[in-house]
């Protein structure tokens, strides 16, 4: 089955806890802390792997989650890392997240690697949080959550050069004549249910063939199958554009699917295009072939694949074309931001509630609150120490907080004390 979007949840493995004990030996005054650090958790990454067509293994993935590191050790052992869960997708994979206003990123070669959902950072033990005022610490920091995302992976294949058409105009033919492909060929339409890819090869040289479910008349309004394709020959170089001689109006079959890729996307129609006339070898078709010939004003071959006729010819000059054809820019849609790890966000975002309490919230504020043991009074007492270093109170008073007012951070609620 061939699936070439699919909606997934990914979680990023949790870092250990860091630990707060102390060193009691025999002869050993003054032991002081000696808990260790929490183990990273582990990342969801996606690999590309060539040998993969679809999406499908993703349909029995739809949640992935990667393993939580471990907890730090006594005698200032750190806990182990969790190990990264890799997860192989075809080249040409796109991800989004969940409303596709944020591309996480693209695999385009064999062995890259993406990053969906980063695992957390272990918490630091009771070593770690000693200092000259503070040299025995009875706390020790949390580690933080993995990321959580619902994200969106899309497949648009990695071809040079798009077989376009009608339905039943001879293109899985052509596929299965020029390469190693064997695509489902049969004498009705929509045979081909799902794009096939074959690589062609011209003398010393090479190049990836794509052959798409058949275009019809209105396709760009969900007739037919094609439209769910299109965006396969996004990344097409050339295309080249297969016409059946046998048909009533060979001409009109042309012009109307150009129609539909101007309707999908115009820029579509900027690409080179080779036309070719199949099945030459049915007799009759002299004044289809004509009319062709006068209307078309880009390269027109004759062909018969199931012949094997002038397809040496055809593949040099779709090499040709393919060497002195500029390369794809794909264009991102306006909406669709490229992910960053530079936060746009600032530290914390503070909301007086009509009630006259206060919420605050913001990335990083979230990851000292989460990090914070609240049942240590020493860890709770650092905590509103880095509040005030992030000018929290100061934004509270400007706000005009006032003594006892209700501050809520996150799902913790406070006092304002003055």
């Amino acid at each position: 089955m061939f699936v070439d979007e699919i909606s997934v949840e990914v979680y990023g493995g949790k870092g250990g806890d860091g630990v707060a004990v102390y060193r009691r030996e025999k002869y050993v005054e003054y032991g002081g802390p000696w808990g260790g650090n929490g183990g990273n958790g582990g990342s969801v990454i996606f690999v590309g792997d060539e040998g993969k067509s679809t999406l499908i293994d993703l349909r029995y993935m739809r949640h992935i989650k990667a393993k939580p590191g471990e907890r730090g050790r006594t005698k200032g052992q750190h806990g182990a890392s969790a190990d990264d869960t890799f997860v192989k997708v075809p080249l040409g994979t796109i991800i989004f997240t969940e409303d596709k206003s944020l591309k996480i990123g693209e695999i385009t070669k064999q062995g890259e690697k993406v990053v969906v959902a980063q695992g957390g950072k272990g918490g630091r033990g009771n070593i770690a949080l000693a200092t000259h005022k503070n040299p025995a610490p009875d706390y020790a920091e949390n580690g933080d959550p993995g990321v959580y995302r619902r994200i969106v992976v899309e497949l648009k294949v990695l071809a040079d050069v798009g077989l376009i058409g009608y339905p039943s105009v001879g293109k899985s033919t052509i596929l299965s004549v020029v390469s190693n492909a064997k695509p489902k060929i049969a004498a009705y339409p929509f045979t081909t249910l799902h794009p096939n890819l074959g690589m062609v090869e011209v003398g010393e040289s090479s190049f990836v063939l794509a052959d798409l479910p058949g275009l019809i008349e209105n396709a760009h309004l969900g007739l037919g199958l094609g439209i769910q394709f299109l965006r396969h020959i996004e990344r097409c170089r050339i295309f080249i554009h297969v016409v059946d001689l046998t048909r009533d109006d060979p001409y009109d079959d042309y012009v109307k699917i150009n129609h539909e890729l101007e309707m999908y996307d115009e820029d579509l129609l900027k690409r080179p295009q080779i036309v070719v006339a199949n099945k030459i070898d049915m007799p009759g078709n002299e004044e289809k072939l004509k009319k062709l010939e006068e209307n078309i004003k880009m390269p027109l071959i004759t062909i018969s694949a199931h012949q094997r006729k002038e397809i040496d010819t055809l593949l040099y000059l779709a090499l040709e074309t393919l060497q002195n054809a500029p390369k794809v820019e794909e264009k991102t849609p306006d909406y669709v931001k490229n992910y960053t790890l530079e936060s746009e966000e600032p530290n914390f975002i503070l909301t007086k509630q009509e009630d006259g309490s206060f919420d605050l919230t913001g990335n990083k504020l979230k990851l000292i609150f989460e990090r914070t043991d609240f049942t240590k009074d020493e860890a709770v007492k650092r905590f509103a120490r880095q509040l005030r270093s992030m000018g929290i109170d100061e934004a509270l008073r400007k706000e005009g907080a006032k003594n006892h007012d209700t501050v809520r951070i996150f799902t913790y609620e406070f006092e304002f004390i003055e």
